[in-house]
């Protein structure tokens, strides 16, 4: 299962993406984790490590229970105008978008660095 897999599994998701229909929804989870703006999810990892959000990644990238990080967290991080335009792109509430973003983010890195550390694809 990839990156993407465990986000298109996600109820919370596919409900929110319902009527963009199961074809849009790897494009949109791509611009969401940063391979078109930001720069992939090793560079996303990497601002929220230079944000000091160091500790829930560390977590995210080790063996055991992932840390939380909210959604303001992470709006911050991204920045406002990336979540707000990618919400408005594809009509999901700001909040929604960013709720999901803060509960599937580390899911998706705790999958994708089974070694503890994420692949230079990544």
């Amino acid at each position: 299962m990839g990156i993407l897999d465990s986000l298109e599994n996600n109820p919370a998701f596919r409900s929110a993406l319902g009527q963009l229909g199961a074809a849009v929804l790897p494009a949109v989870l791509n611009e969401v984790l940063g391979s078109n703006n930001q720069g992939g999810l090793s560079a996303i990892v990497a601002k929220l490590q230079q944000a000091g959000f160091g500790g829930q990644v560390k977590s995210w990238l080790g063996n055991g229970q992932n840390l939380p990080i909210t959604a303001d967290q992470l709006r911050q991080v991204l920045g406002n105008d990336t979540v707000r335009q990618l919400a408005a792109r594809y009509d999901i509430p700001v909040d929604q978008l960013g709720q999901i973003l803060a509960q599937e983010l580390p899911k998706a890195v705790d999958h994708a660095s089974p070694e503890g550390r994420l692949p230079h694809t990544a």
